[in-house]
């Protein structure tokens, strides 16, 4: 039975690019629009940037531009992620659209009228030179607990303590320097804590969607459990009253009949869902009202980082119910993405920026791969691995997949001019291609890609194992005077392993859009895309076979996680980095080391390899990105400088223990080149510096 499905993924932040956690969302919501599609389900796939907030106004403010300005570059960014990696949107919005503005404003009326708003007068502090309240990411003063300095408004990165902005010691703004005042004023309330929220959100939370599936993960429902108070001693819900109002000077949509006060950026953040589909039905001709009718059959669902399953499992689906708009049927919540099991880090050299990884030139659908192969419909996080990447990508899409059609496509063209034919009954293939491609499609829509990967990859084992076992290019040899009964197993040896080809090129094809899409139209000569009724269709004719995939080079991902030797250029020098105090200077551990030995590393073009005497009566190893200035038995013997409590960092070619201090010049103009950090004779491994 048809579907009709409206998805979304979390909207991102419009003050700064996508990183790979965007990617990787995006890939994850694409995949399974992808696949739902392929079964001949109706699916609207909508995004949009949320555009609204003060950190949004005081960026824009600093550039000396609008917000809608910073909004727009930003915006103006986002085709050659998306383009890049194959991540295929109907619409993308924006929140400070039209659309939004009503929508927003409605549900508010409706949530009013209702009893669902409250109004109460509180303080906040107040920058006098700024003239405006501050948010807590704003304020920083000593921690009440440990008493460390700089501490934000919320919470001590030091010791971890919670706390309210009022508590913290010597407060002061940190856009003006100025010692904040406290000053009162009147905020609007959502009643999250009604009795009728609290009962609604009991149910929903625990219920099911029109296909039988729970709306909310395992681990998301346990965490629903707790706010909700179940499993509680006194029972009693945790839900505290949400705050939905903020003073101007704001970046924002305005609060009806109250001027001077705008929502809260997350009250019209998750309406920019249904303002995007609305701005798409607009612009299709679809009946935006009837495919949010709460009575309607259309699904909604949602991608999402566990970072806001607050805002999504309790305040959106109440702010629906009760401004009269259809509830969410599935939160689809994922974890975060690191780095060899580290979280990413532009400093560590852990970070992957998505547009390098298409400028250096590798495949977009690399990443889609390796991505959909350590997803599964749990919240947990997905590490990449350098080395598991290769591995996976060359062993799996190359050597397994690719290798398929590469082998038997060639007998076919040479000695059959393209044309399939296959001996004896076929039912028992198309029975086996069809089961296998069933297994695959309800993996995917179950969101369990690691397991849709798996079940790919063992078939393809199979046919590979049935050519092998076969050996055609035995049968090959001296074909053209063969018996007719050895060329009839020759072709229909070759043709059942790219009828397989062709099964696993369905069944890939919500990962791998683009060259499946070749596949069919180039080999193939299928002029629609795959759906997945085309697994068990034997193909009857080829097309030569084209190159299809290279592997995967170890020097690309030395490109994408080595830092150039040298910083980029820029006009005049670099800058002095801001001011810091004397405890942040404190935080490096510097240490004199020895250079006991140094060599160059195989595969890098940029690294050598140290092995370094820190005191500590054992040896350090450190990849440094200082082969172009030095030859490795120049540097032996010699002290050096190295940053000896940083992170230890795992790379393609071992763990990095430090970092070895080293100075170059970024201007253009001047030939300064790249130089390590010398100690004067006398000083000893060991010694610190400071």
């Amino acid at each position: 039975m048809s579907r009709t499905i409206f998805v979304t993924t979390a909207l991102p932040y419009a003050n700064g690019s996508f990183h790979i956690g965007h990617i990787m969302e995006y890939i994850q919501a694409d995949i399974w629009v992808r696949s739902m599609r392929m079964s001949g389900h109706t699916v609207h796939f909508v995004g949009a940037d949320d555009a609204h907030g003060a950190p949004i106004m005081l960026k824009a403010e600093s550039e000396g531009i609008t917000p809608q300005a910073l909004v727009a570059r930003y915006a103006s960014e986002r085709p050659q992620y998306l383009n890049g990696f194959h991540i295929k949107f109907d619409h993308w919005h924006s929140t400070d659209s039209t659309e939004n503005i009503e929508l927003s404003q409605d549900i508010y009326r409706r949530l009013k009228a209702a009893g669902f708003i409250d109004t109460r007068t509180i303080e906040q502090f107040y920058d006098p030179v700024k003239g405006m309240f501050l948010p807590d990411r704003y304020i920083k003063g000593e921690c009440p607990r440990c008493h460390a300095k700089d501490q934000y408004g919320d919470s001590c990165e030091s010791c971890g303590a919670v706390y309210a902005p009022t508590d913290l010691i010597n407060p002061y703004s940190t856009l003006t320097k100025a010692t904040p005042v406290l000053k009162s004023s009147e905020h609007f309330f959502f009643k999250l804590s009604d009795p009728r929220c609290v009962e609604f959100l009991q149910a929903w939370t625990t219920g099911s969607n029109p296909s039988g599936n729970k709306r909310l993960q395992s681990e998301v429902l346990a965490k629903t459990r707790e706010w909700l108070g179940t499993g509680s001693d006194d029972g009693e819900a945790n839900l505290a009253d949400w705050d939905i109002s903020r003073d101007e000077p704001y970046f924002g949509i305005p609060i009806p009949d109250a001027p001077g006060k705008y929502f809260y950026v997350w009250l019209d953040a998750p309406v920019g869902y249904l303002a995007s589909l609305k701005a798409y039905c607009n612009k299709q001709g679809l009946d935006f009202d009837a495919l949010v009718d709460p009575n309607g059959d259309t699904e909604q669902v949602h991608f999402i980082g566990k970072d806001i399953v607050y805002f999504h499992a309790l305040f959106w689906p109440a702010m629906l119910k009760f401004s009269g708009k259809k509830t969410p049927d599935g939160l689809h919540v994922h974890g975060f993405i690191t780095v060899s099991g580290e979280k990413m880090s532009k400093s560590r050299g852990t970070g992957i920026s998505p547009l390098r990884y298409l400028d250096i030139g590798m495949n977009a659908e690399w990443m889609r791969y390796y991505i959909a192969a350590k997803l599964n419909a749990h919240v947990e996080d997905l590490d990449f691995n350098p080395d598991d990447f290769i591995a996976r990508v060359n062993s799996d899409l190359v050597g397994k997949y690719v290798n398929i059609a590469s082998r038997a496509a060639n007998f076919i063209s040479k000695y059959f001019d393209g044309q399939l034919g296959y001996q004896a009954d076929t039912a028992a293939l198309e029975q086996e291609l069809l089961q296998v491609a069933e297994q695959v499609r309800v993996s995917f829509e179950n969101r369990e890609y690691g397991r849709a990967v798996r079940q790919i990859m063992a078939q393809a084992d199979l046919i590979n194992q049935a050519f092998d076992a076969a050996q055609p290019w035995v049968l090959a040899k001296g074909i053209a005077s063969a018996p007719e009964e050895q060329k009839v197993l020759l072709q229909d040896i070759c043709s059942r392993a790219l009828a397989g080809f062709k099964a696993l090129s369905v069944m890939l094809t919500p990962v791998l859009p683009e060259l499946t899409k070749r596949v069919a139209h180039e080999l193939f000569g299928q002029d629609t895309l795959f759906q997945w009724s085309d697994a068990a269709k034997l193909p009857q004719r080829i097309a030569p076979f084209k190159h299809l995939m290279q592997r995967v080079e170890p020097k690309m991902l030395d490109d994408l996680f080595e830092p150039p030797a040298v910083p980029a250029p820029t006009p005049g020098g670099e800058a002095i980095a801001d001011t810091i105090d004397i405890k942040d200077f404190g935080k490096l551990d510097l240490r004199i080391a020895r250079i006991v030995n140094c060599e160059a590393v195989e595969g890098s073009d940029k690294l050598l390899r140290l092995t370094l005497d820190v005191g500590e009566g054992r040896h350090r190893q450190v990849f440094s990105g200082i082969k172009s200035a030095y030859q490795p038995a120049d540097l032996i013997d010699q002290l050096t400088v190295v940053v000896a409590n940083l992170a230890p960092r795992k790379m393609r070619f071992g763990i990095s223990e430090g970092m070895v201090l080293s100075a170059s010049h970024n201007d253009a103009n001047i030939d300064a080149g790249l130089y390590i950090l010398q100690a004067w004779p006398g000083a000893q491994p060991g010694m610190r510096i400071g």
